[in-house]
């Protein structure tokens, strides 16, 4: 893959979305950033231009199912193509069962697992007319773990990354052999999101790293990078955990 090939990236204004999309338009990818902050998005789109690439940026809400088509169709129009679509967007959730909204727990299964159904459906078929695809969406170790007990995120961002899991397993069976798609399940990375428990127990997380350190948002880029371009590709339907193999609880 190559050339003017094209990249969406939901969440891809800063953190890991940001490192996938940088990590892509160095593989010669342009890219098509989804968020909904529009000064990190503007900033992001500059690097990625400023490394040769097209790129675009889109506001979007990702849990919203019509306007997901809406920006698929505006990317297809812009750019002729999709070749990648990777589902990074995501929102934590620190409460427990006993104090946790309806309202809330739905909100955190909408946008971090209804957002890659939102966007992989009008994304196939013009991945399809284009001769084929490549997704890739964002889970997390939690999904395995249920996430650490001083985790930021409890049970219901588990249950919406878990879901993430299946959803790439059905799919790869659905939409093969055209389109390959994969999930990236990352331990604890420094991130914007996650700054206030790695600051506060950084060293201590790092005791339970088997490789010494924190993640950083290039680590999970490379992983995206790769799934996103191999050739050839016969990997599809995995998951795939990147955390330097963290046993910390």
């Amino acid at each position: 893959m190559g050339g003017n090939k094209v990249a969406i990236v939901t969440g891809g204004a800063r953190g890991i979305g940001r490192g996938c999309a940088l990590a892509l338009a160095e593989k010669g990818l342009d890219i098509a950033i989804v968020d909904m902050l529009e000064p990190e998005m503007a900033r992001t789109v500059g690097e990625i231009t400023a490394l040769g690439r097209v790129a675009r940026w889109y506001v979007a809400d990702v849990a919203d199912h019509a306007r997901a088509a809406v920006v698929v169709g505006q990317v297809a129009a812009d750019f002729g193509r999709i070749d990648v679509l990777v589902n990074n967007a995501g929102r934590g959730n620190p409460k427990g069962i006993l104090e946790i909204t309806e309202e809330e727990f739905d909100r955190t299964i909408a946008v971090n697992l209804k957002s890659c159904f939102n966007f992989i459906q009008p994304v196939v078929p013009v991945m399809r007319a284009g001769g084929g695809g490549r997704i890739v969406s964002m889970s997390s170790l939690n999904a395995h773990s249920g996430g650490v007990t001083s985790a930021v995120s409890k049970f219901s961002y588990a249950a919406a990354k878990a879901g993430i899991i299946g959803l790439t397993r059905a799919l790869a069976k659905e939409l093969g052999p055209e389109i390959a798609i994969n999930c990236v399940c990352p331990g604890v990375i420094e991130t914007e999101l996650g700054n206030s428990l790695t600051k506060a127990r950084g060293p201590e997380l790092m005791k339970g790293i088997a490789l010494g350190r924190l993640g950083t948002p290039r680590d999970v880029a490379g992983l995206v990078a790769f799934l996103a371009t191999v050739e050839p590709n016969f990997i599809t339907g995995q998951d795939f955990i990147i955390d330097g193999f963290q046993w910390v609880v």
